[in-house]
């Protein structure tokens, strides 16, 4: 992807220097308000019950600044980039109706709107405070876990998060929140049209990225390998476990990259409604 080095956004919160405070009020929010990347709920369902009590040091304390490479560097740089990529985008998009998000950089876990976030959930977006959190660590696992590198690759997990953003803008997110536990569970359930919207809304942008010259060769494919990469059955698989498609929370291999690719092939936000979609 064709970005611009040294780059640095005014919608980005870098918490990485931040020592581990008390967790505080927040942990009684519902564990559906993480939109997460992929990863499956038991990690937030952990997260929230070892964490309950305190995150460590105490309030207002700090721990030495970690070392930071030069590689972090220019990922911090990039990750700047794509996120007002992105915003940029939805902004001409839908006009003064868009409403920038920020973007939290973290080590280990932090404390969020939605209560407790830490490296495990992977990234996420919290529609409390509309911020999107992510440890630069989840993109080692990316490349080394789930076999999905290049800087598409990443870019395509802030694009998928910020599209978390719009549905909460519209009011999406909200109608599939209030809806029956039943009607939100399962293989197509809303939970998971939640999901495979957000991908394609990534696949809108990456449209309009490459009408602007951002894309490189072998871009398109990075961000499909990750896709299918993060899908519920793969990882199931990688666990161990069975597939079973009752528990899925953001669709399988074959959806996620379905759906990045209508958007990115239709270019428009109507190629996104996996809600009228009779199959995924």
């Amino acid at each position: 992807m064709k970005w611009t080095p040294g780059y640095e956004s005014d919608d980005v919160e870098d918490r990485r220097d931040e020592s581990e405070r008390p967790v505080g009020a927040g942990l009684n929010l519902p564990i559906w308000l993480f939109s997460r990347f992929g990863i499956p709920g038991l990690l937030v369902g952990a997260a929230l019950l070892y964490f309950g009590g305190t995150l460590g040091g105490g309030a207002g304390s700090r721990s030495a600044a970690p070392a930071r490479s030069a590689d972090e560097k220019d990922l911090v740089h990039f990750v700047s980039f794509v996120l007002d990529d992105v915003q940029k985008h939805w902004r001409e998009r839908m006009g003064p109706n868009y409403e920038r998000a920020r973007l939290v950089l973290f080590r280990n876990r932090t404390r969020s709107g939605c209560g407790v976030g830490q490296a495990a959930m992977g990234p996420f977006y919290c529609p409390q405070d509309q911020k999107v959190y992510i440890d630069l660590s989840f993109y080692q696992d990316l490349r080394r876990r789930f076999g999905a590198p290049g800087d598409f690759a990443q870019a395509y997990v802030i694009a998928h998060e910020l599209g978390h953003h719009l549905q909460t803008l519209d009011g999406t997110s909200a109608q599939v929140h209030r809806a029956p536990r039943e009607r939100q569970e399962g293989a197509s359930g809303l939970s998971v049209r939640l999901e495979l919207q957000a991908d394609c809304y990534a696949g809108v942008w990456a449209h309009g990225a490459e009408r602007r010259g951002l894309l490189e060769v072998g871009d398109l494919e990075e961000a499909l390998r990750a896709a299918a990469a993060i899908g519920d059955d793969r990882i199931q698989q990688q666990a161990g476990g069975a597939v079973t498609p009752e528990s899925w929370t953001h669709g399988s291999s074959a959806q996620r990259e379905r759906w990045f690719r209508a958007g990115y092939e239709g270019g428009r936000v109507q190629a996104c409604d996996t809600f009228a979609a009779r199959s995924l």
